[in-house]
């Protein structure tokens, strides 16, 4: 066996090094795009905060911003509707103005979702404005999908809705 060329080794470790950079830096990339665990409930937190927020002062262009184009949304009393449109069009006939919404401190449960992005469990109430009442609570499954940078809602789920008792 003969010994390797030194002029050899010394024009492939220049193109090996390059090469595991490029990898690891492609690791990397992929790895700060996507919201580590650790980081996932904040994230989520924060997303359905600012949902909420423009969704409580019908701040439109924000919330239909953060659903997805071909967004469901399943409703226990109203059915199944389906595009981001609609469902903008719903809030601003049937919310605002005439509903709060606030999550229910202690009932976010936040999970990922390998390779698409998150679900988001909870409890919501909601009030009326200038009505003193408790108003009504339901639970509700976000389905979160994280592309190109951005976290966008894909599928909602809201069920049991309940009025509180007085």
């Amino acid at each position: 066996m003969s010994a390797p060329d030194p002029k050899m080794g010394l024009s492939i470790r220049p193109i090996l090094t390059l090469a595991i950079l490029l990898m690891v830096l492609s690791v990397l990339t992929a790895a700060a795009q996507t919201p580590q665990p650790a980081d996932l409930f904040a994230t989520i937190q924060a997303l359905d905060a600012k949902l909420f927020d423009a969704y409580n002062r019908c701040d439109l262009d924000t919330f239909g911003s953060m659903l997805a184009d071909d967004l469901e949304f399943y409703h226990d009393q109203t059915g199944l509707s389906v595009g981001r449109q609609k469902t903008i069009d719903a809030v601003r006939q049937n919310i605002c103005g005439k509903v709060h919404r606030e999550l229910v401190p202690g009932t976010l449960e936040v999970y990922p979702l390998k390779g698409f992005g998150a679900v988001e469990i909870g409890v919501h109430r909601f009030t009326h404005p200038g009505d003193p009442g408790p108003g009504g609570e339901a639970q509700f499954i976000h389905i979160w999908q994280f592309n190109d940078g951005a976290w966008k809602i894909t599928r909602v789920i809201s069920f049991d809705h309940h009025a509180l008792a007085r």
